[in-house]
């Protein structure tokens, strides 16, 4: 999935520089924002964050719109996609507590470990395998193993990623998860599981918070629990990633920069040092997300308080979302898409796959 051409990401903006350069862009995210939360409400099997996405792309290929969306919305929209997303992504912090992911043994905390790791490199080494471009393998491979969208927000802040790379990953996750609403219900029977089991593997297997809640809610109020607890578990593991791929970020720009000082040529002196500052270990807005895991650990936060924060989590993550999908150019997904889909659908068997198999091992 791709964006707008470089050409056209490269021309300055008269009002780039301007607070009011991106208003216009701000109050689209907020009317996508408001249509999303209309289209889940009418349509509740239908989770905000995936009705943004579809509306972002829908925004960006309209007749009248498209051009506002590609010129004076383009500001606004990418500060959205960015700076909304690290802001939800703290938030989402909140939905987790130490105390409820131990509760659920250790040998779910291994099934876990073992389903993102297998998820995670494979898919990592398929993308690599069928040559996609950029940063494209570690953004799919991020998406599938921690939680959609708001994890390849999270990798590519550090990542450095181009925003083509970041709207084309978030569109083939969210397909991907949207499917698994109407796919894995029907599997629950067929494949022997009970409703504790279904639960687990939902929450183990599919990527998105809201996606899993979409999906387990179908086998019932057990399932439903057993598949946030796991899918919680696998939100915790998005701050130690995130630092992993500053680190590795690090090391390679500074192995640029050392391989151009000594070919002793200004060209390759140059190339180094165009990398820019480097990326922190640990981004502040991770920081962030885990001061408010500790937070919600104590137990001091009323109930009133995390309610709203989780609706001031899915507002400004929607908007993000809409922002992302804003950027997607359909026409040129036609020429390039059909290897991402592959590595979409291979990805999506090693996780259900892998993870039906922890369940019945771990239960």
């Amino acid at each position: 999935m791709t964006l707008i051409s470089s050409r056209e990401r490269a021309r300055p903006s008269r009002s780039a520089g301007r607070p009011s350069g991106k208003l216009p862009g701000l109050a689209m995210a907020a009317a996508g924002v408001a249509l999303s939360w209309g289209v889940h409400r009418f349509v509740p099997a239908v989770p905000m964050l995936t009705a943004a996405v579809v509306l972002g792309i829908a925004a960006a290929h309209l007749p009248g719109v498209r051009a506002l969306v590609r010129g004076a919305g383009r500001p606004g929209l990418t500060l959205a996609g960015k700076r909304l997303m690290r802001a939800g992504v703290v938030l989402l912090g909140l939905k987790l507590g130490l105390d409820d992911v131990l509760g659920l043994g250790w040998a779910t905390v291994v099934m876990v470990l073992v389903t993102v790791v297998a998820t995670f490199f494979g898919t990592l080494w398929l993308g690599r395998r069928l040559g996609l471009r950029g940063d494209q393998p570690l953004l799919i491979a991020t998406g599938y193993s921690i939680c959609g969208a708001s994890a390849i927000g999270a990798v590519s802040e550090v990542s450095g990623s181009d925003e083509e790379d970041v709207a084309t990953s978030v569109a083939l996750v969210t397909l991907c998860g949207t499917l698994a609403i109407a796919v894995l219900p029907l599997l629950h029977h067929p494949l022997g599981l009970d409703d504790a089991q279904f639960g687990r593997w939902v929450g183990a297997g599919v990527h998105d918070v809201g996606q899993v809640v979409a999906t387990a809610q179908t086998a019932g109020p057990t399932a439903l629990t057993e598949a946030v607890l796991v899918k919680l578990m696998r939100v915790a593991l998005l701050a130690p990633l995130v630092a992993a791929v500053a680190v590795a970020v690090r090391r390679r720009q500074a192995y640029d920069a050392g391989a151009g000082a000594d070919a002793g040529t200004e060209e390759g002196v140059a190339e180094g040092a165009a990398e820019g500052k480097r990326p922190a270990l640990v981004p502040l807005f991770v920081l962030g997300f885990l001061a408010m895991v500790v937070v919600r650990t104590t137990g001091w936060v009323p109930a009133a308080a995390l309610d709203g924060a989780q609706h001031a989590q899915e507002l400004l993550l929607a908007a993000a979302l809409f922002g992302l999908g804003s950027a997607v150019h359909l026409p040129t997904l036609v020429r390039t898409g059909g290897r991402v889909a592959a590595l979409g659908l291979c990805s999506w068997v090693v996780i259900a796959g892998v993870s039906y198999g922890g369940v019945l091992l771990t239960t």
